[in-house]
């Protein structure tokens, strides 16, 4: 298949979409021909950028605002995605939100962190699932994480442990959902160059990452969303259920 029409005519909502490996994915899918509905938070300007970007590839692209720290904000793009013939789901959006210490964790901290790493990925999948069923075709593509392997660093249990329910909850959809032609997959990515890392990480606790990966650097946001691109096309169409690391060999299953 020419490069530029793996999904063309194709509808993704890409969640977390204002920066990062959000962004990398959006203007992925976009660049292979794919219509985009852009969510976003806080960043109104980082999506009106990156919006931009994906209308000079040709493209339709819309946003779409929602706090999905929060059920009202689950619940509102949730209602936006019923109302869209949606074929890609990305569910990207997440954070661990501020690394603290186990002992320091309140209710409402742990409620946030895995409102928005986990919950808010099940009902949205929920949402365009009805949909893709009637249709009898689509594709779910989790955005896991390398910490949902070995616990994460110190302050991000609860970040983690959303991220490993999340790759468990891609496996249990994949069960129920196969057979009507729907594949959900995830992507487990190591340590990446984005804001996140800048607001959550040091560059002491960076340069001992890159040491221990046998790559010998840490990864990109376009290194990520190559992979969810791959997934969400038909060169992946036996692919079910996996969660794929891409790490640089940092964590090799």
């Amino acid at each position: 298949m020419n490069k530029g029409t793996l999904l063309k005519d194709k509808t993704a909502l890409v969640t977390g979409a204002s920066g990062g490996i959000g962004a990398a994915t959006a203007l992925a899918l976009a660049g292979e021909g794919a219509n985009i509905l852009l969510h976003y938070n806080s960043n109104a300007e980082g999506a009106r950028h990156v919006l931009e970007q994906i209308l000079q590839k040709g493209v339709a692209a819309e946003s779409m605002q929602s706090d999905l720290t929060t059920r009202e904000g689950i619940r509102s793009l949730s209602r936006y995605a019923e109302s869209k013939p949606i074929d890609i789901l990305i569910n990207n959006a997440g954070s661990l939100l501020a690394r603290t210490p186990v002992l320091e964790f309140t209710e409402e901290l742990w409620d946030r962190v895995i409102t928005l790493n986990l919950t808010s990925a099940f009902f949205l999948s929920q949402a365009v699932l009805r949909g893709m069923k009637e249709r009898k075709q689509g594709v779910i593509v989790n955005v896991s994480s390398v910490a949902a392997r070995f616990g994460g660093g110190i302050g991000a249990l609860a970040y983690s442990s959303a991220k490993a329910a999340l790759s468990t909850m891609t496996r249990g959809l994949t069960k129920e959902f196969a057979s009507s032609g729907i594949r959900i997959n995830a992507v487990s990515p190591g340590t990446v160059h984005t804001h996140y890392h800048e607001t959550f990480s040091t560059p002491a606790m960076l340069e001992g990452v890159r040491s221990m990966t046998p790559a010998g650097r840490i990864g990109t946001s376009e290194e990520i969303a190559d992979v969810i691109v791959f997934l969400c096309g038909s060169q992946a169409r036996f692919i079910h259920g996996e969660v794929i690391e891409v790490n640089g060999g940092f964590f090799m299953a």
